[in-house]
């Protein structure tokens, strides 16, 4: 049996199930007017996912299009089959992402006026990336501080001017737009069999339209949603068995953070999905670098979610051997998140909490404990007994993990996993220790130390400080760059400091750079406690002058 030219599965219980939506939307689909501006995007092998995953990984490249995501298929597909009416009437838009470039560069390749409105707040490279594509008949509007007051901007100049709406999601047209994708894929994959393909989800619209085409075409092939963990606006009206508008959600994967699901995107995922996954935000950065290493592509978070959830749906299923399709969404992202993306994306990262005793030499015992693995973060500031330490090391895998975690218990360390905490994660540890009481901070020496970063570094480093000088304070941050950083504070009495000098001298000789922040506004202002200034004039009569020299 065919539609058009394609052939619809020998098994038709899913087409016969569904019947007429399914037919609907595999004709608009199979008649979308997408390829005037989009282009045929590639279906990209994975290796180094493959090999991670033990399964044959192909990537949709979705951030191929001209506005480096899939939406601009639903709109120009929307837009190109307005009536002529409806098109010298002109267009309107809500949007703070693609789905504004989309309408933007359909507007411009028809030659129709567009109203794009944007709330006050969204970042101007965004404003400034939608501007790019309008023609001299359309304007970018910013109004409201939220998308909400946007939105009802939008309503506004709808009723006013008779202007037609171009939804993000929750129109067929649309839905039939994104739905091409799903057909691209099965021309692309014609001599291999697709096991499951995976799909972002925000609105639903993309999750909603490939999902139709491929179970209407190869019912046998699994559709996936994938949602951020935070923002699961689907899973949740599935779970419910109707549309429930979250109160919340996050904003990290903002492309796809919707607090409510378009009716019939979720009428018809409701009939086409297999299941919604959620991710959390580590794996959305581990899919980022994940996919990096394979297309030296950058992703943006809501464009790696389809990565993110294949790994995921992978890993707790202990599926091998099998051919998994993600559609990698979008690249519109904004170059100011990478740094927390990269401090994320190292999934065999675990941070932890330990305990040691408040005495000189009590650090080497604790990471001798973890040496060989890699640690990647030490951040401790004196407070009392017992020293309290954040610390990060790399493991091999989940058994290697648990076999530190329990070498630092048996050892007396008391070590408490963090890996699942979102505040330490992302504020304690910058945080740890705050302002040291006067009483424990007498005679302290603060040093910045810079070494070529290399394995065992750290250890030499620590393995090569005094024991008679005791450490009251120390953060290091390991960033996969060359140079090793460290902040140390040292407990040193007067009759020391030649012997301290003389330990800077070496590690000097050794190719550690180093310079002393003592007098440091910063070390003064956030580091110490506050002490009344005495008769002598002097906030801290016991401090020694700083050594007021360094390595450089």
């Amino acid at each position: 049996r065919f539609v058009g030219t394609v052939r619809l599965a020998s098994n038709t219980s899913w087409m016969e199930k569904h019947g007429p939506d399914a037919l609907n939307y595999l004709t608009m689909t199979l008649n979308a007017k997408v390829y005037d501006v989009c282009k045929r995007t590639d279906l990209q092998h994975a290796p180094k996912l493959s090999l991670k995953t033990g399964n044959r990984v192909l990537l949709k490249r979705e951030d191929q299009q001209p506005v480096y995501s899939f939406k601009i298929r639903g709109a120009y597909n929307r837009i190109v089959n307005l009536s002529a009416e409806e098109k010298a009437k002109g267009i309107a838009a809500c949007s703070a992402g693609n789905h504004a470039q989309g309408v933007a560069c359909s507007a411009r390749a028809l030659g129709i006026s567009a109203k794009i409105f944007m709330p006050k707040t969204t970042p101007e490279i965004k404003v400034s990336a939608v501007r790019s594509h309008i023609n001299a008949e359309s304007e970018v509007i910013l109004v409201g501080d939220t998308y909400d007051a946007a939105y009802a901007a939008t309503v506004a100049c709808i009723e006013e001017e008779g202007r037609v709406l171009v939804h993000p999601f929750n129109d067929p047209h649309v839905i039939a737009g994104q739905g091409t994708i799903g057909a691209e894929i099965l021309a692309q994959t014609t001599s291999e069999s697709v096991d499951a393909v995976f799909c972002c989800v925000g609105g639903g619209g993309l999750a909603a339209g490939v999902g139709m085409f491929l179970k209407s075409v190869k019912p046998g092939v699994k559709v996936f949603g994938v949602e951020a963990v935070d923002a699961p606006s689907m899973k949740a009206s599935l779970d419910a068995g109707q549309v429930v508008e979250l109160p919340s959600v996050g904003l990290f994967a903002d492309g796809a953070a919707v607090r409510k699901v378009g009716d019939e995107t979720f009428r018809l995922c409701k009939m086409a999905l297999d299941d919604v996954i959620l991710v959390t935000t580590d794996e959305i950065c581990g899919a980022i670098k994940d996919n990096f290493i394979d297309t030296r592509v950058i992703l943006e978070p809501a464009g790696a979610l389809a990565v993110a959830g294949m790994q995921k749906y992978a890993r707790e299923n202990g599926i091998t051997g099998q051919t998994f399709v993600c559609v990698t969404s979008g690249a519109n992202m904004d170059f100011d998140r990478l740094r927390f993306v990269a401090e994320r994306a190292d999934t065999s990262e675990t941070l932890i909490a330990v305990e040691i005793p408040e005495r000189a030499g009590a650090f080497l015992p604790l990471y001798k404990t973890v040496f060989p693995r890699n640690v990647t973060e030490f951040s401790y500031r004196i407070s009392g007994e017992p020293a309290r330490i954040y610390m990060s090391f790399q493991a091999a895998g989940p058994e290697d993990k648990q076999h530190v975690i329990d070498d630092l218990r048996k050892n007396g360390f008391a070590p408490v996993d963090l890996s699942d905490n979102e505040f330490a994660k992302t504020h304690g540890r910058h945080l740890v220790g705050g302002r040291a009481p006067a009483r424990l901070t007498t005679e302290e020496v603060l040093i910045r130390f810079e070494f070529p970063e290399r394995p065992g570094s750290l250890l030499r480093f620590l393995e090569a400080l005094p024991s008679d000088f005791n450490v009251s304070l120390f953060h290091y941050r390991s960033h996969g760059a060359d140079v090793g950083r460290v902040l140390v504070a040292l407990q040193v009495p007067a009759v020391r400091r030649p012997r301290l000098r003389e330990y800077l001298d070496s590690l000097t000789s050794a190719g550690y750079a180093w310079a002393e922040e003592t007098e440091n506004e910063v070390y003064s202002s956030f580091l110490l406690e506050p002490v009344d200034i005495n008769v002598s004039g002097r906030t801290r009569p016991q401090r020694n002058p700083p050594l007021t020299f360094s390595s450089r």
